[in-house]
C-alpha cells in the first residue's frame, strides 16, 4: 500500500486486543449525498437494530471493549464516544444518521452495520505514514469550531492518529481533523476500519470487504486495495 501504517508499542500494550485493517482506493468519485447513499445507511440503520435487539449500543460487547480502552488512556467514554458508538446512537435517533458525501455515507454505512469505527482520509493530504501514538500533547490537531478553523491539541497520552504534520483524529477515533477529511473534491482515500476483541479477525476481514465491494459500486474505475491486518 502506499500509506504506511504504524502501531506504536506503547498502543500494543494499553489494547493487545486492537487491531486495524486498511483499504486504500485510488481514482474516486465523490460528490454530494445520493439515493444510493440514502439506502446504504437506512440498510445499515436496519442491521443495527437487528443487531442490538433492543439493548443500547454501549451494551454491545465490541462497544464495551471500546469503552474499556478508552477509559485506559484517561478519556472518559460516556462523554467522548468512540466512532462506533456515537454513530450507532444517531442512527437510532429520530434524526437518524447525517449525510455528509457519497464517501463519507459509505463508510458510515459500513461503520453502523458492522458496529465498527471507521475512518476515511483523504490521502492526498496525509503527509508521510499515519501513525497510532500515545500524544506527546504538543502535536498540532486542525479543527473547526463555531464555523472557523483552529487548531487545538491532545491531551499528553491520549491515543490519536497522526501523521508528519499532525493529528489528524483525536482519542483514537473520536473526532477527525478538517486538514485530511474527505470532501467532494476528494480521489484518493484512505480507509482505517479498527476492532477490539471480541469482534474477531474474521469479522474485521469482511467488513473490509464489504467497504471495498460498496466503493467498487460507487466508483466502478477505482483501484482498490486492501492491507494486511495490523494487530495489537
Amino acid at each position: 500500500m502506499a500509506c504506511a501504517l504504524h502501531i506504536s508499542d506503547e498502543v500494543r500494550a494499553l489494547a493487545p486486543g486492537f487491531a486495524c485493517l486498511a483499504v486504500e482506493a485510488h481514482g474516486l468519485t465523490n460528490g454530494p449525498s445520493d439515493e444510493a447513499g440514502a439506502a446504504l445507511l437506512e440498510d445499515a440503520t436496519r442491521r443495527l437494530t437487528e443487531r442490538l435487539d433492543g439493548r443500547a449500543p454501549q451494551d454491545d460487547p465490541h462497544v464495551a471493549a471500546w469503552r474499556a480502552a478508552y477509559t485506559a488512556f484517561g478519556s472518559k467514554p460516556s462523554r467522548t464516544r468512540n466512532s462506533a458508538e456515537a454513530l450507532a446512537r444517531r442512527a437510532l435517533a429520530d434524526g437518524g444518521l447525517p449525510r455528509i458525501n457519497r464517501l463519507v455515507d459509505l463508510y458510515n454505512a459500513i461503520s453502523v452495520a458492522h458496529l465498527i469505527p471507521v475512518g476515511g482520509e483523504d490521502l492526498d493530504r496525509i503527509q508521510g505514514g499515519m501513525r497510532l501514538v500515545r500524544a506527546t500533547g504538543e502535536e498540532p490537531f486542525a479543527t473547526a469550531a463555531g464555523g472557523a478553523e483552529t487548531v487545538e491539541y491532545p491531551d499528553a497520552g491520549e491515543v490519536v492518529w497522526c501523521d508528519d504534520e499532525g493529528v489528524t483524529c483525536r482519542r483514537w477515533n473520536w473526532r477527525q481533523g478538517v486538514r485530511t477529511r474527505l470532501t467532494e473534491d476528494s480521489v484518493s482515500a484512505l480507509f482505517l476500519l479498527e476492532r477490539m476483541a471480541p469482534m474477531t479477525l474474521d469479522e474485521l476481514t469482511a467488513a473490509g470487504a464489504e467497504l471495498a465491494e460498496a466503493l467498487h459500486r460507487a466508483c466502478p474505475d477505482a483501484r482498490i486495495e486492501i492491507g494486511e491486518i495490523r494487530a495489537g
